[in-house]
């Protein structure tokens, strides 16, 4: 079984899903060639690395309402979330903040494609409206206590913060409780053996 095959049982998703992942799969192999979306010695391992990674994210968010994703790049976890909630989570709206505007185009050709629906802020995330978001999302993006401030600005009353972690989460947790105060939940992570999924709510500054 091919890494895309399992990752597909794994996901558990329609044929339209996956067609949908199939031609992003292809978008992000052609035009990564020109931008740098992912590390090119990531893309081999795409599905795992890229996809089941940004998938996991979606299990752990809210089933309607506004999600955001800052720092979306070349699509994680937000877009992956996106493709994924067109036929589980219709009620989800999403909401992408890329400063790139290469990217933006990169990502907008993907909806295009993808027939999916999202809007595309071609903007820094600090020089946007406060949006009042259900859920906000990142991946590698900026040390937890700078993603806290972003989550603080633009999250409604209620709503949660997904932030994809490598090894160094414990230490980011400890370094962000010196400014703020929230209630966190840790998930391992399904990719990545030392990394974690924080969910976190009921942010405010210390």
């Amino acid at each position: 079984m091919t890494a895309r095959e399992e990752v597909l049982v794994r996901l558990d998703v329609s044929r339209e899903t996956c067609q949908r992942l199939d031609t992003y799969a292809a978008l992000l192999a052609k035009w990564n060639k020109a931008i740098n979306l992912v590390a090119p010695a990531t893309l081999p391992d795409l599905w795992r690395r890229h996809f089941l990674d940004s998938a996991q994210v979606l299990q752990h968010g809210p089933t309607s309402g506004l999600w955001l994703d800052i720092g979306t790049g070349g699509g994680f976890p937000g877009l992956v979330c996106a493709i994924l909630a067109a036929d589980s989570r219709p009620e989800l709206t999403f909401e992408f903040v890329e400063s790139d505007q290469r990217k933006c185009t990169f990502l907008a050709t993907v909806l295009r494609e993808t027939g999916i629906t999202a809007s595309i802020h071609s903007a820094r995330v600090e020089a946007l409206e406060p949006r009042r978001a259900q859920a906000l999302s990142a991946r590698a993006l900026a040390p937890l206590t700078a993603l806290l401030d972003h989550a603080e600005r633009h999250l409604a009353r209620g709503g949660i913060a997904l932030f994809l972690k490598g090894a160094q989460h414990d230490a980011e947790l400890a370094k962000a409780l010196e400014k703020w105060a929230f209630d966190v939940q840790k998930h391992p992570s399904e990719t990545d053996p030392t990394g974690a999924l924080l969910t976190i709510g009921n942010i405010t500054r210390v």
